[in-house]
């Protein structure tokens, strides 16, 4: 056996360094959760973290949006007439949009 090749083999002689690296290899690689599982499993976790902020926040501002609601009259005449387009009994409402077919404005007229 040339020189090079015994020196290289060398250190696989002893059987727990080869038995250590086998199972290092096993497990990173092979096993059911290998390291590129956990890797996206990790990534997975994050996304899901950053959604449950956004829920979080989102479910906040609806909440505060129904208290105020629920307590001003006003404001819910206002909510009215902008989300749902919901008008009074003598009024026309002319609804402005844009090229793509988003809301810009509403303009709300009394019929005389």
């Amino acid at each position: 056996m040339p020189e090079g090749l015994k020196k290289l083999l060398s250190p696989f002689k002893n059987k727990y360094l080869t038995v250590t690296l086998l199972l290092a290899v096993w497990i990173c690689f092979f096993d059911h959760n290998d390291l590129i599982s956990e890797v996206k499993l990790l990534g997975k976790i994050r996304r899901m973290k950053a959604e449950r902020t956004y829920y979080t926040q989102q479910t906040d501002r609806a909440t505060e949006q129904l208290k105020e609601l629920q307590t001003n009259p006003a404001n819910l005449e206002k909510f009215a007439r902008e989300k749902y387009l919901m008008k009074k009994y003598n009024e026309d409402v002319y609804v402005i949009v844009d090229q793509n077919n988003k809301l810009l404005d509403t303009l709300h007229l009394a019929v005389k």
